[in-house]
Formats: C-alpha cells, sequence, structure tokens
C-alpha cells in the first residue's frame, strides 16, 4: 500500500502515525510542509477528502492563530493564512487508496490502512 504523511518530524502524533504506517508496511511518502508549503488547491482538496473544514483543520495552539485573528474568520481567510503560515495546518494528515484522515488521535488511521 501507498501512503503519503504530511509530517513535522518536530510533532510525536506525527512521528507516532509514520512509524504505524512503516509498521503496516506501508510505502511511506514522506512531505514535510513546513518546508515545502502548501498551496490553497491542495489544502482545499485534502480537506474535503478528509470531510473537514479550514477552521476544524487550523491548529487553534499557535501564536499565529491568534496574532491573525483567526477565531472569527470565515474558512476562505483560514485558508489563506494556512498557505501563508504553514504551521496553522493541523497535523499529521495521512492519504492512501483507502481515503484521507487526519491522524488525531493516531488511530484515526486505522480507517485507511
Amino acid at each position: 500500500m501507498d501512503a503519503t504523511i504530511y509530517h513535522n518530524p518536530r510533532c510525536s502524533t506525527s512521528r507516532k502515525t509514520l512509524a504505524k504506517l512503516e509498521d503496516a508496511g506501508a510505502d511511506v511518502t514522506v512531505v514535510k510542509y513546513l518546508t515545502d508549503g502548501w498551496t490553497r488547491d491542495q489544502l482545499s482538496k485534502l480537506f474535503a477528502d478528509a470531510g473537514l473544514t479550514a477552521s476544524q483543520a487550523v491548529r487553534k495552539r499557535e501564536a499565529a492563530y491568534t496574532d491573525l485573528g483567526l477565531a472569527d474568520a470565515s474558512d476562505e481567510k483560514i485558508l489563506d493564512a494556512m498557505v501563508e503560515h504553514p504551521v496553522l495546518v493541523e497535523r499529521p494528515f495521512v492519504v492512501t487508496d483507502k481515503g484521507t484522515r487526519l491522524a488525531r488521535p493516531v488511530e484515526n488511521v486505522d480507517e485507511i490502512l
């Protein structure tokens, strides 16, 4: 099975999810989104495929969330902020042939393995 993980190596949940994918024998493509960045279309598709909105997939604990006043922002404004500040995207997202999931908690990945 092929899998893509949008990964932050400093995040323990992301590291655990990567290990789970590898333990399951997946051929994993690791995308380090903090350095690679996002496009608006990429995020829109990722969220739609996972059944989430931008406001559900934003990291509310990041300083940029507060600094940019995103608490009452539209999904469109949140998407724009995520493109400009990749750290605002919750992590990790995993994509396989069976679907897309936000692996928070890690067990969410079981649905698409």
